[in-house]
């Protein structure tokens, strides 16, 4: 067999086909002239639907990917253990990285597929009739990660490796079904070349001894969440490698877009949490965020933060609230997040046995109580020789069952 050098002159990228809704027949619907699966109402194999010639060729490529497949594992350590180190030292962790070349029998099926003639009335041609050109998933990375924004830093630090690999492809494969406003699972697609890289020299001196190897091999690179990768999985396992074809009724498909659509929804809420995370994380910097002025609006965001569900209007003044704070010194972001811990707001709600549950300035106006006491009564009260003076009074009344609580608990 004559060979090219196959895909160190190959530019074409070669993306993952996304299954069809229909089912597990999907390969072969709506290819005119293409054979019918088995009569025994299961998916024939792609390899079963070839005709002589076609065979013939596929064969060929077949055993010589069997010969030089030992050498393409060499490849895929190589790049694999590239990234991982790449990664490594990048601002990103991701969960784990793994790589695999693809087996020979995958490699058969893949190469074994038909598409529609060329011409009307002719005979479906072989999808992948230069394997050795136009695939670029014989060797193939995937990096999982934790949360959907972690794929794009992934991609970008990746990309950025322009000494040791050229992108030749990028790829969201979840935007075709957005598109369509159907659900299907997230993941980025990267078609990269390695530049120069001396492990694949020695594989195209394998592949082909009688062209001078320059070190460039196409591979892929897949990048999706955890979530997203569990999905593909069990979807790959039960749609494409099922022990029994015939296995199959059209409720699991049904059953793959509802949890697609779960999958979407957990993901956006685990999202938000790491993002509430490193807001509320950062008000404990005192060099960053904490040291932020206690403003209105700051006190505002701070409070919407750390307790959304004792929430005001948002177009109700926190002027007020940031005043009391004021009082008592506290005017930056870090003291307010101290003082708006958990375990003094469940004291405070403990004490005070709120018949009703308190908005943000009475919970805010409890809170400076609880730690300042009598203090905080002089400073925001009315003045002893004032009269009517409702406010001092009812801060005194508070003040004595805060007290009450902490004779009761020690502890507190």
């Amino acid at each position: 067999m004559t060979v090219s050098m196959g895909l160190i002159v190959a530019n074409t990228c070669y993306a993952l086909e996304v299954p069809s809704p229909s089912g597990p027949l999907h390969d072969a619907s709506g290819i005119p002239g293409l054979p019918a699966p088995s009569t025994l109402g299961g998916m024939a194999s792609n390899w079963d639907r070839l005709d002589d010639d076609q065979r013939a060729l596929v064969e060929e490529h077949v055993e010589l990917y069997r010969t030089v497949r030992p050498s393409l594992k060499l490849v895929t350590q190589n790049v694999l253990l590239t990234l991982r180190g790449i990664l490594k030292a990048s601002e990103v962790t991701p969960l784990f990285v793994t790589g695999r070349t693809k087996t020979v029998e995958s490699f058969q099926e893949k190469i074994s597929r038909l598409e529609a003639p060329l011409e009307p009335g002719g005979k479906p041609v072989l999808k992948f009739p230069d394997p050795f050109r136009t695939l670029n998933d014989m060797v193939g990375i995937r990096v999982i990660t934790k949360l959907p924004a972690d794929n794009a830093t992934v991609a970008n630090v990746i990309k950025k490796q322009r000494q040791l690999f050229d992108c030749r492809g990028d790829r969201e494969k979840d935007i075709g079904s957005i598109e369509s406003g159907t659900y299907g699972y997230s993941s980025r697609h990267l078609i990269l070349r390695t530049i120069q890289n001396e492990v694949v020299r020695e594989y195209q001196k394998i592949f082909n001894p009688d062209i001078p190897p320059n070190g460039s091999y196409f591979f892929e690179c897949q990048i999706r969440t955890v979530f997203a990768h569990a999905w593909s999985e069990i979807e790959h396992d039960i749609r494409f490698k099922a022990d029994d074809p015939r296995a199959w009724t059209p409720q699991f498909d049904r059953q793959f877009t509802a949890t697609a659509a779960m999958l979407e929804t957990v993901e956006g809420a685990f999202a938000d949490l790491q993002e509430s995370y490193q807001e509320v994380r950062s008000y404990w910097d005192e060099e960053g965020n904490g040291s932020i002025q206690l403003t209105p609006d700051q006190v505002r965001r701070v409070w919407q933060t750390l307790l959304p569900h004792v929430d005001r209007k948002v177009d109700d003044d926190w002027g007020w609230a940031a005043e009391l704070l004021a009082a008592h010194g506290l005017t930056r972001t870090i003291e307010m997040a101290e003082l708006l811990s958990a375990e003094r707001i469940r004291q405070v709600r403990d004490a005070l046995d709120h018949r009703y549950s308190p908005g943000p300035d009475r919970l805010l106006d409890d809170l400076l109580l609880w730690k300042y006491g009598q203090e905080h009564v002089e400073l925001t009260g009315e003045a002893p020789d004032v009269t009517p003076h409702p406010r001092r009074d009812s801060l005194g009344r508070r003040l004595r069952q805060i007290e009450r609580y902490r004779t009761a608990h020690p502890e507190a």
